[in-house]
């Protein structure tokens, strides 16, 4: 799957030159003069990517700009570069999340290993989004009456149980949840009850 490194540096012969060196090594890269920019060119969040982001800049320094981002929300992980080792920045956005803190100048190795570890990481939270996404998609596929039939199987009831409740016959049950089953892709009862606990419907009934 194809990635791209969002540059944000100041520097121009620096940001070229790792621009050339990521282009070199196979990723789309997209470069950025200030974290302004990067606020108003938002990058993609929806495809693998990381930003490899300086510290000190005129305007928003990178610290800022990474909290402006986790302000709107931003998931795309973040590499800080710094010319300066500053104990106090690095913990400040290791805290805030940043996958690593490189200092300039940082050998060809140490900073595509740095960032195929963090595309690698954040591939896996794009599939999982995806797959959730999907999910909730199934969901949104039952109708009313095969929703409230999914919220109580997965909160433990029996099919007789369910059908007392929603006072209608064991056999209607039983035909919406074969419905459910099929449009969920659920193989089992316990799969079922899996997907109800990661869409955070339904409580198991003692």
């Amino acid at each position: 799957m194809s990635a791209t490194v969002y540059i944000v540096d100041d520097d121009d012969s620096f940001r070229a030159a790792i621009q050339r060196q990521l282009e070199q090594a196979g990723y789309r890269v997209v470069a950025y003069t200030s974290a302004e920019q990067v606020l108003q060119q938002r990058p993609n969040e929806s495809e693998p990517g990381c930003i490899l982001l300086d510290v000190r800049m005129p305007g928003l320094s990178g610290l800022e700009l990474q909290s402006r981002l986790l302000e709107h929300g931003s998931s795309l992980p973040i590499l800080f570069l710094s010319g300066y080792f500053d104990v106090s920045a690095t913990v400040k956005a290791i805290k805030a999340g940043a996958e690593d803190f490189l200092i300039k100048p940082v050998e060809s190795d140490d900073l595509l290993g740095a960032i195929e570890r963090t595309l690698a990481r954040h591939r896996s939270t794009l599939a999982l989004q995806r797959e959730f996404d999907d999910l909730r998609s199934r969901f949104a596929s039952l109708t009313p009456r095969e929703r409230q039939v999914f919220v109580l199987l997965v909160a433990g009831k029996t099919s007789k149980l369910v059908a007392d409740e929603l006072g209608t016959t064991v056999r209607t049950i039983k035909a919406h949840r074969k419905n459910v089953m099929e449009k969920m892709k659920a193989g089992s009862r316990a799969e079922l009850v899996l997907m109800g606990e990661r869409l955070g419907v339904g409580t198991r009934h003692d």
